[in-house]
């Protein structure tokens, strides 16, 4: 079979027991790979019982089929354990390097579990994994971790994914950061590494990815490489090439929805200041890729600023949100210089960001004062994030409160707090506001980690998609489903690209190929599966189709096992009930009882409770489940 190495390393670190065991062939015949591997695994391993971070969660990494071949952006890596900052499903995933090098190394995915008494790391050195001591690497940030890793193996090669301070200080959202600054952000993933005594993992592989057919690969990767360099070639150059993600900032502000002061408005007069254009004439220096890309978003800037100077990697779309436009920060220097600091401590810089955020806000109504804080929280005052970043991340004074995440944070404070913390299922909401984009509210409101941009946004409300929602989905749903304000038809297209998504992270490929621009959709995500691994079940568009249902549905079931219902799958009363107060969306809210139910009706899901109806768990194998949890 191609595509897999065939084994999945089991790490015990209670005992320090290291296993191999087999990646079975029903597991990839289901789950495929990635996501759907960790899905699986945490479901089968795993309940409501099981304390985030405590020794009996697991954290699962895995790659998936097309992880180190040669199609593009096939570099990624998923990683998913119980969250310790929403309470329920977490998963992250990250580019770079580290995915392939692990793939490399001989192994699919690794399962850890237990808790070591003392720190240490993993290492994987052609294909022979050993827990090592760390005591000398606690307390070293992320990057000084790297370096003393691969000082200590003598080889620059190897590839690291490590915690920083806040990992190891418990911050709910702390962050895994691979290869300089690559983050595995969301719900807290590094959280659960701290909570184990997990400092690192280090991998340096010598094999190679096999595939069951190479003549035949060799042309899927000719019209994969021609729909990306020709097709939509000129969508990645002018935009993802050119300025990176910061390239969103300048769009989606002229859209109205990009998130500004705590999410309230959607549209900011400065955002230029910190925006894509700005950044590539003023600050950027060099320009980076992950493995196997051909879009090469990543960057380097040099900021200037006495203070704030240095060179670092360049802050993503949603890290200018969160530690910019949404704290009112229209200095780049310093919007660079806390992002560099996320990734030092290895923080998720959404959560960061969005947390500090409710704390301004909070300040502003006078529910939190200068005594609380410690530092002046007044908007824009980057100075007093810089410091708060520093404190998070050691826990120290307010900031060992800011570390819990805006959820829990005001649910500490009380005093009415709670209204200005924009989260779902205790989740930060991302870049995205669904008052401008009906559809992206719907995104939050449904993804199983919690407000999540990477479960199911939709692009084709963007300019020049029409063709691709009439080819999709039919020209009589055209106008509807590129138009941002319409609720009509967004139930189903946000069921069918959260099968998407679910598909693409289980290949593993980039959003960048799957969600904009819309490269990928399933016929050709199936068809290089197929080739690569050789499995007859994949030639089936219908039956990939339903392994990504399935994959969507267990992890649904997840939460629901958690005891989420239908009243979890909501917003903020921000984004229901007040109207949006400036931009293209002005006086507009986000209509999400007019979505839900279409949602559940295609997702095959009881409207009243919220949880998969019997004939859905029974339609895709899960029948075992049928019955349980009304």
């Amino acid at each position: 079979m191609g595509g897999y190495m065939g084994r999945i390393l089991r790490v015990d670190l209670s005992s320090g027991k290291i296993v191999d065991v087999e990646t079975s062939k029903d597991l990839i015949s289901k789950y495929i790979g990635g996501l759907g591997f960790v899905v699986r695994i945490l479901w089968d391993e795993i309940d409501e019982r099981t304390d985030p971070l405590g020794p009996e969660n697991r954290l699962v990494i895995a790659t998936g089929p097309l992880t180190g071949t040669m199609f593009p952006a096939a570099g990624r890596y998923q990683m998913g354990a119980k969250s310790p900052l929403t309470g329920v499903w977490g998963q992250s995933n990250s580019g770079g390097f580290f995915g392939p090098e692990l793939k490399f190394s001989g192994y699919d995915a690794i399962i850890i579990q237990g808790r070591s008494e003392r720190p240490v790391y993993l290492c994987i050195y052609d294909g022979k994994p050993e827990i090592k001591k760390a005591d000398h690497l606690w307390g070293k940030n992320t990057y000084e971790t790297a370096d003393m890793i691969r000082e200590e193996l003598d080889d620059r090669e190897v590839k690291i994914a490590a915690i920083g301070q806040a990992g190891e200080n418990l911050v709910r959202y702390a962050a895994v950061i691979n290869d300089y600054g690559n983050a595995a952000g969301r719900t807290g993933m590094g959280a659960v590494m701290g909570s184990k005594k997990l400092k690192a993992i280090a991998v340096r592989g010598f094999n190679s990815v096999n595939v069951a057919d190479p003549e035949k690969f060799e042309r899927v990767l000719e019209k994969a490489y021609d729909l990306v360099l020709n097709k939509w070639g000129k969508a990645y150059r002018e935009s993802l090439t050119t300025y990176g993600t910061p390239n969103l900032v300048d769009a989606i502000n002229d859209m109205g929805r990009m998130p500004v002061k705590n999410h309230w408005t959607g549209y900011w007069d400065k955002a230029e200041k910190i925006g894509g254009y700005t950044i590539r004439r003023l600050y950027r220096v060099k320009q980076g890729s992950c493995f196997g890309c051909l879009a090469q978003c990543k960057y380097f800037v040099k900021t200037k600023q006495e203070g704030l100077s240095g060179l670092f990697k360049g802050p993503e779309y949603e890290a200018i949100v969160s530690l910019g436009s949404c704290l009112l920060i229209d200095n780049f220097d310093a919007v660079a210089y806390a992002n560099n600091l996320a990734d030092l401590y290895g923080m998720d810089s959404i959560s960061l960001g969005m947390t500090i955020a409710w704390a301004m806000e909070c300040y502003e109504k006078g529910i939190i004062t200068k005594e609380d804080a410690g530092v002046d929280l007044s908007w824009g005052n980057y100075e007093a994030v810089i410091q708060l970043i520093h404190d998070i991340a050691f826990r120290r004074g307010f900031g060992n409160i800011l570390a819990e995440g805006s959820y829990r944070a005001s649910r500490i404070i009380g005093r009415g707090s709670e209204k200005y913390a924009m989260h779902v299922k205790g989740l930060e909401i991302s870049a995205q506001d669904g008052r401008a984009q009906q559809s992206s509210g719907l995104t939050h409101a449904t993804a199983a980690r919690g407000a999540d941009h990477l479960t199911s946004l939709s692009c084709l409300e963007e300019r020049g998609y029409a063709n691709v929602a009439a080819e999709r989905y039919g020209e009589d749903k055209v106008k509807d489903l590129v138009d941002p304000l319409s609720t009509k038809y967004k139930g189903m297209l946000v069921k069918d690209l959260e099968d998407l998504y679910a598909l693409g992270n289980s290949l593993i490929i980039c959003w960048y190929e799957v969600g904009w621009p819309p490269v990928f959709y399933f016929d050709e995500m199936a068809e290089a599966l197929h080739v690569v691994t050789g499995v007859d079940l994949f030639s089936s568009v219908s039956y990939v189709r339903e392994a990504a249902e399935r994959i969507v549905i267990l992890r649904r079931m997840f939460n629901i096992r958690e005891g989420l219902r239908r009243k979890d799958d909501t917003l903020p009363e921000r984004f229901l009930r007040e109207p949006m107060p400036s931009g293209p969306a002005k006086g507009h809210v986000c209509r999400l009882d007019e979505m839900l139910d279409e949602y559940y009706e295609h997702r095959g899901i009881d409207k009243t409770t919220g949880i998969p109806k019997d004939e859905t768990l029974i339609r895709l194998g899960l029948g075992d489940l049928a019955g349980r949890y009304r």
